[in-house]
């Protein structure tokens, strides 16, 4: 198995030279400074390197077990898991009011990408919990934080989110789950939930769920759904654990990928459940933890992506076959590394490209989280629209570019690497999920050109835009950066001018433009990584292959909208 080897070096680029973090981390907490930031990111690629990664491939094998309702991780996934909860890893970012840490979210981009590279399967037990945090931390009453997020952030207990139901996936409206008013904030939950990330499991004392459901009398649809904190095992005022809850396991999913981490369905048999918010306001509240999700299902694809290529990179260094175009390079031996046939090597930089201008992405996207929450209106009013705006992007371009880096990768090692053997198979399977779950790829092309560019008029966008042009650029590169940018608002000003005689465009267009998006994004990511890097990292190489083999695809996206959608929409549905 070759060894995961965590980007430091990467991170510590991106999070001083090109972002210059250190300089914002003032203004939000004096606990964070650049030597503590460093000790945590060392600490953190230890236990990633040492102790997750090497349950990886074990933890596919075996799977996660279901019996009569009783969910077992993978062996070893426990005294791991408990590594975790030691050293703090669930509460980073947590509110230090409650017990966590109040890391920086760019901080802490790098801590899950590191976690989700080493072993997605076991960090998808804690994942789910930062995410319901988040929600509980921003919605939830008083009471009800003080009971819950200290054990929480602890990682004695983890979080779950229910959303999907087997007739209702994206539609939310059409979800059954009923919720039965008892007194004050209480309700009773009946109905069935299904592909709930580590629903049940036996990492954790406790699993607090949050649920939606309708109250009865409620409107129908999206307007009538509420959020509820559903815990396994209630809890009392002391914050100590109780009888159990009326929710159990009925099975776990036999999945393609991610078979260590466990899916539940899970019945809710009058649960009792703490209303979180308001009544009927429950897809605004658990958009908060979803909003938190995708970005994470993101870095998760990154991640893999990360893993893909150190192993596909190794592979080709070893694997000897034929002889190099320009000649011999192992002139006593047989035949030449892999690594020396410029198709390898395109694949190989199209994986790096990809890789680490998502990292960057990720970092940015971070950065605009962490702004978000800035004392001055002016500056956290701005970084909130760039954080709605980017958030589908981020989720949907970097696990698309992951998807096709792990391809490429797979392919590197021809035949092998459709064996378990070399395990690169795995990183195929599992990172397959990052553009399904939290909302499919498609759903996140059409909440950013439909909810986040065109509501607003392009506004947002614009704005993004000329602070993008405002930074300094590797000078061989500002004039294609500038001209993607041209581009990418062309697109827009040609969808507004065309989605109020053509219904169908936005839906026909909304894949392409999410691409373009990114590509233009990682344009503007690679000029300034291009012109900061001092050589150690090979950034000017990779800017150099990006802009001549990658940023063209740019183009092509563009062409594609611009041809609407009569192609997609004039074939009668019955032809299919």
């Amino acid at each position: 198995m070759t060894p995961y080897v965590p980007p430091i070096a990467d991170f510590n680029f991106l999070l001083y030279d090109v972002f210059g973090v250190d300089e914002e981390w003032p203004d939000r907490s004096a606990a964070i400074d650049k030597e503590l930031a460093n000790s945590i990111l060392n600490e953190c690629g230890r236990v990633a390197q040492d102790v997750m990664a090497p349950l990886s491939s074990s933890a596919d094998r075996e799977g996660a077990k279901w019996d009569d309702g009783k969910v077992s991780a993978p062996t070893g996934f426990k005294q791991a898991f408990d590594v975790l909860t030691e050293g703090g890893w669930l509460g980073t970012a947590g509110n230090p009011e409650f017990g966590g840490q109040g890391m920086p979210k760019a901080l802490t981009t790098a801590v899950e990408e590191m976690f989700w590279g080493a072993n997605t399967n076991l960090w998808l037990y804690a994942a789910l919990t930062s995410g319901a945090t988040y929600c509980i931390d921003a919605h939830a009453s008083n009471e009800l934080k003080a009971r819950f997020l200290p054990a929480m952030y602890d990682g004695r207990w983890t979080g779950a989110m229910a959303l999907t139901e087997s007739h209702a996936g994206t539609d939310l409206g059409m979800m059954r789950t009923r919720a039965e008013h008892l007194e004050g904030g209480t309700y009773a939950i009946t109905g069935t939930k299904i592909f709930i990330t580590s629903g049940e499991h036996d990492l954790a004392e406790n699993i607090v769920h949050l649920v939606l459901a309708r109250i009865e009398g409620a409107p129908q649809g999206t307007r009538g759904i509420s959020l509820f904190l559903v815990p396994k095992y209630l809890v009392n005022d002391q914050g100590e654990l109780g009888e159990r809850n009326g929710f159990a396991s009925g099975s776990i999913e036999h999945k393609m990928g991610i078979r260590g981490s466990a899916t539940s369905v899970i019945n809710y048999e009058g649960a009792k459940g703490y209303l979180i918010g308001e009544a009927n306001a429950g897809l605004r509240c658990m958009f908060t933890m979803m909003n938190y999700a995708r970005v994470s299902v993101g870095v998760q694809g990154l991640g893999l992506s990360e893993r893909a290529y150190q192993m596909a990179s190794s592979y080709a260094k070893e694997r000897l076959q034929g002889r190099a175009p320009t000649g011999p390079v192992k002139e006593q031996g047989a035949a030449d590394p892999i690594i020396e046939h410029p198709d390898v090597r395109r694949m190989l930089l199209t994986q790096r490209a990809l890789t680490e201008g998502s990292r960057a992405f990720a970092v940015f996207a971070a950065v605009q989280l962490d702004r978000a929450e800035h004392p001055d209106p002016g500056v956290s009013g701005v970084a909130l629209r760039y954080v709605e705006l980017l958030t589908p992007i981020v989720k949907a371009f970097i696990s698309d570019r992951a998807m096709e880096a792990s391809l490429l990768a797979q392919q590197c090692f021809g035949g092998h690497g459709y064996i378990v053997e070399s395990e690169i198979e795995q990183v195929v399977r599992d990172v397959r999920i990052s553009q399904i779950y939290e909302g499919t790829n498609g759903i996140q092309a059409l909440d950013l050109l439909g909810r986040k560019v065109l509501q607003d008029g392009g506004n947002t966008l614009a704005e993004l835009v000329a602070d993008l042009r405002q930074a300094e650029l590797d000078r061989s590169y500002a004039t294609k950066v500038s001209e993607v940018l041209d581009l990418w608002l062309e697109a827009t000003e040609w969808l507004r001018n065309s989605a109020g005689s053509n219904p169908s465009i936005v839906g026909a267009a909304a894949v392409d433009y999410l691409s373009l998006a990114g590509y233009a994004i990682y344009a503007w990511l690679w000029a300034r990584m291009s012109l900061l890097d001092d050589g150690s990292l090979g950034k000017s190489n990779l800017a150099r292959f990006y802009f001549d083999q990658l940023l063209p695809r740019s183009e092509y996206h563009a062409n594609v909208i611009k041809n609407g959608s009569d192609s997609v929409t004039l074939p009668n549905s019955d032809w299919f």
